[in-house]
């Protein structure tokens, strides 16, 4: 009975993590440069289920944990704007932000702005850096190339200041698209990518996924909770039978 419980109460708990990552994922669809975030578990190899005041075990079980929380890094779709302040990225590198925070994150989010005293600007997260620092444009015109470097009146301003992850590290996330990574650092040689002028990066979200792990989440939700009330039912009518006896 005991075994009943535990398998019952760790399947609810598990899924109820699971649901609440992709109801996560779903809520932000449509946030640019949002990184799907997916459950990791692990199983403990059989556990002993001890009774309360004896030395012997009532038997044992198989425990399954959550371990952690995956950030899925793949590249988003792109959403062609034409505006100049929206500037997406395709590849594994990321633009640098000087947090109002006073820490210094990356980001996917190319949505940006220019805020009263002339500085490239990243919404009500802080500015964008440059390989110089922070990015001034004052109200001129610019262009931004492939690589980054950022033009006006032809001449060369700044250049983007880009981090590398690799695409199978691991990050910190800050709100919905802000993040910080020990595993971020200067692009290598050779690593590949392109910067978009009048694009936008947005989630990594694939519907129908999302849908089909809620889906499939709730049902054994569901299953596992019913479970846990004909264990609890059981458990009555035992307890009743022995008062009887």
């Amino acid at each position: 009975m005991n075994r009943g419980y535990y398998y019952a109460a760790n399947g609810m708990i598990l899924n109820q993590r699971k649901l609440d990552a992709v109801g996560n994922n779903l809520t932000n669809m449509s946030t640019a440069g949002y990184k799907r975030d997916t459950i990791i578990t692990k199983t403990f190899d059989e556990q002993m289920i001890l009774v309360k005041h004896r030395e012997e075990t009532s038997g044992t079980f198989a425990h399954a944990y959550v371990d952690t929380s995956y950030t899925d890094l793949g590249q988003g779709s792109l959403e062609y704007t034409e505006s100049p302040f929206d500037v997406a990225i395709h590849g594994d590198v990321y633009f640098n932000i000087a947090g109002y925070n006073g820490e210094q994150m990356l980001t996917r989010n190319g949505q940006w702005e220019l805020d009263g005293e002339g500085y490239l600007t990243l919404s009500t997260s802080g500015r964008v850096l440059g390989e110089n620092g922070e990015i001034y444009l004052g109200n001129k015109d610019f262009v931004i190339d492939s690589d980054g470097y950022i033009y006006q009146d032809g001449e060369v301003v700044d250049r983007l200041l880009l981090s590398y992850i690799d695409p199978e590290g691991n990050v910190n996330k800050f709100g919905a698209n802000m993040f910080t990574s020990v595993d971020a650092g200067a692009v290598p040689e050779g690593v590949k990518f392109d910067i978009i002028q009048g694009a936008v990066e947005r989630s990594n979200i694939d519907l129908n996924y999302e849908m089909t792990m809620m889906m499939n989440a709730n049902r054994i939700y569901e299953a596992s909770s019913a479970i846990l009330k004909l264990c609890d039912s059981m458990n009555q009518k035992s307890n009743s039978i022995c008062k009887l006896s």
